[in-house]
């Protein structure tokens, strides 16, 4: 058999003359009658082979018969393909090898898609033969980037002296946020294990324990409805560290980000990233992760629009609204159409009820902007002057404004602002912008339960200063959670973590879980906090997400080498799937049966 000595994509002009074994895929044929070429692939590339009745005629006649996406292995000599015949778009587009040997390894069964045009395929099919579609150089990439990231990861922490331990997969379901993956224990019946949604209680342990700095490249599960940029089974960066405050933990970690983003892109990430506070980024983009590579700031002009006639805006402020808006820089260019349809379609799926405009354009006598609408008659010139003035309005420019309660408004403004970007051409291709978002509120009021919420988790840390309101006024509560954003997506968030179990009840009792309920879900946490807790924090990175971004995708799914479809199926091995009833009986479960299961494609 034929031994691999070279991999294609890896010759160059430098060796000329050399013997070489290629071994992998048929790319591609090309029978010219006298001579035959093959593009071979592995994962490193491409190299065109040539068989020449001259050279050796059974191998000729042999190469006539290979078909895509067989396997073979070729020995011959490296030659250059000569002036005029060289393949710029290929790193060994100057040279060809001239085949002498060759041996069949397997064939291959037509491929239900062609991997050189598969962007007209099915996402389904792809993932159902998912072993076709990782042999796309795009994919290989892809898988590249990630090991590397992982390598990166693994070598910037170790220098650090962090140390790489494993938590368990199978813990106690400690129900809160997302719904458990839950896994049936078969010698104590009627009791369950959880799947882990993240290591935080362990981690916190494991800082309890002495261990001091902590890292984890780990799998975690979350039981969540369908979302295009998430996954049941996600990879996190798992971080944690003693005695530590939170800029410490942020300056550790934007350094390890900034060599990712070096090694792999060749990008510089200055550090230190820039910070921006919670309150900041709603009032100014309407999201706690904003898309930093364009302007474009929200303005609240409750102010003026009290003052005006338009009964849409001041009726919205007497109960308690806000009337916010942008000015979209060249968005005059839009048709009435374009705005009143396009473009309040669009927000309305995102709860707004309307979106009122109006157009930059010069005053008729010549001088001065004015915004002209069919509500500018609501406006006095001095109040149409003000919103030029508020919004740095030019000609030609689009004021766009939602009035609604608050968090309505920042959650249609803030994707409208994002898609306006992309439609004006705001963003700059290959474009970078980091932030991290720190003075998050340490609680959200739970309007329909009437109670608080965690903003991020029951174990983040209040700042020091604000330890006195969890008695008096637990809402105006700043925590000391961090979240680091990149082009809009957040990648990675942590916090310093809650270390005195009198703080922590205290939490506990605002979030209305009970002594009971708190001993039921983390007694063994709790417990080890009694044991000399020392204040501690850190940081999850989604790793998926990170080499989203890397590799310039907006589907999870490219990332991860077997993913889960949107509904949680894989389509390549059929999970989920039915088991034996003796496998049932051994857990003693049994299965109800519904009339109907919902197909992939159905949206919930």
């Amino acid at each position: 058999m034929l031994k691999r000595t070279h991999n294609c994509g890896q010759l160059r002009l430098s060796d000329v003359g050399i013997q070489v074994i290629l071994s992998g895929w048929v790319n591609s044929y090309r029978d010219h009658g006298n001579l035959v070429f093959i593009d071979l692939r592995d994962r490193e590339g491409l190299t065109q082979l040539v068989f020449n009745p001259e050279i050796q005629k059974e191998v000729h006649r042999i190469s006539r018969d290979l078909r895509c996406e067989w396997v073979i292995a070729a020995h011959g000599v490296v030659r250059p393909r000569g002036e005029g015949l060289e393949n710029p778009k290929l790193a060994t587009g100057q040279i060809e090898v001239a085949i002498d040997k060759i041996e069949i390894l397997n064939k291959a069964k037509t491929p239900p898609f062609d991997i050189d045009v598969f962007e007209k395929v099915n996402e389904e099919l792809r993932l159902t033969h998912r072993y076709i579609d990782l042999r796309r150089p795009e994919m290989q990439n892809k898988l590249r980037v990630r090991h590397r990231v992982a390598k990166i990861v693994r070598d910037f922490f170790d220098e650090e002296g962090y140390w790489e331990i494993e938590t368990p997969m199978l813990g106690k379901s400690t129900p809160e946020g997302a719904r458990d993956f839950l896994v049936p224990s078969r010698l104590y019946k009627g009791t369950f294990y959880a799947l882990p949604q993240s290591p935080q209680l362990f981690k916190q342990i494991l800082m309890v324990a002495g261990t001091d700095k902590y890292f984890q490249i780990v799998r975690c599960f979350r039981d969540e409805d369908p979302r295009a940029d998430r996954q049941a089974e996600f990879t996190q960066i798992d971080v944690e560290m003693s005695f530590v405050q939170a800029d410490d933990v942020i300056s550790v970690n934007e350094r390890l980000v900034a060599r990712i983003f070096k090694e792999v892109l060749d990008v510089n990430l200055p550090v230190p990233v820039p910070r921006i506070s919670y309150k900041e980024a709603m009032d100014n983009y309407g999201i706690d992760r904003p898309d930093l590579r364009f302007d474009m700031k929200l303005k609240d002009i409750s102010d003026i629009a009290a003052a005006c006639t338009f009964k849409v805006f001041t009726g919205t402020i007497e109960k308690g609204g806000i009337v916010k808006g942008l000015c979209a820089p060249g968005g005059g260019k839009f048709s009435r159409s374009d705005i009143e349809k396009t473009l309040t379609n669009f927000i309305a799926d995102f709860g707004a009820k309307g979106l009122a405009w109006m157009k930059v354009e010069k005053g008729d006598d010549g001088s001065g902007l004015v915004p002209k609408s069919s509500i500018s008659k609501f406006f006095s010139a001095e109040q149409l002057e003000q919103l030029v003035q508020r919004f740095e309005a030019k000609e030609g420019d689009l004021l766009l404004f939602v009035a609604d309660k608050e968090a309505t408004v920042n959650k249609a403004l803030a994707p409208l602002r994002v898609r306006l970007g992309h439609e004006l051409g705001l963003i700059r291709p290959s474009q970078f912008e980091f932030v991290w978002v720190v003075d998050f509120p340490l609680f959200e009021w739970n309007e329909g339960e009437k109670r608080y919420d965690s903003l991020h988790h029951p174990f983040t840390a209040p700042i020091p200063q604000d330890i006195p309101k969890l008695d008096t006024d637990p809402a105006s509560i700043c925590s000391q959670a961090y979240d680091m954003v990149v082009n809009g997506s957040e990648i990675g968030g942590g916090s310093v973590r809650i270390h005195d179990p009198a703080i922590q009840a205290k939490v506990f009792d605002l979030l209305n879980i009970s002594r009971q309920q708190a001993q039921e879900r983390f007694g063994f946490f709790l417990k080890a906090l009694e044991y000399g807790a020392p204040p501690h924090g850190g940081i999850a990175f989604g790793l998926d997400r990170m080499v989203m971004l890397l590799t310039d995708t907006d589907n999870i799914r490219d990332v991860i080498a077997f993913p889960k479809t949107q509904r949680g199926q894989c389509l390549l091995t059929e999970a989920p799937s039915e088991v034996d009833k003796a496998q049932l009986d051994e857990l003693n479960l049994r299965v109800q049966k519904h009339s109907h299961t919902p197909s992939d494609t159905q949206r919930p």
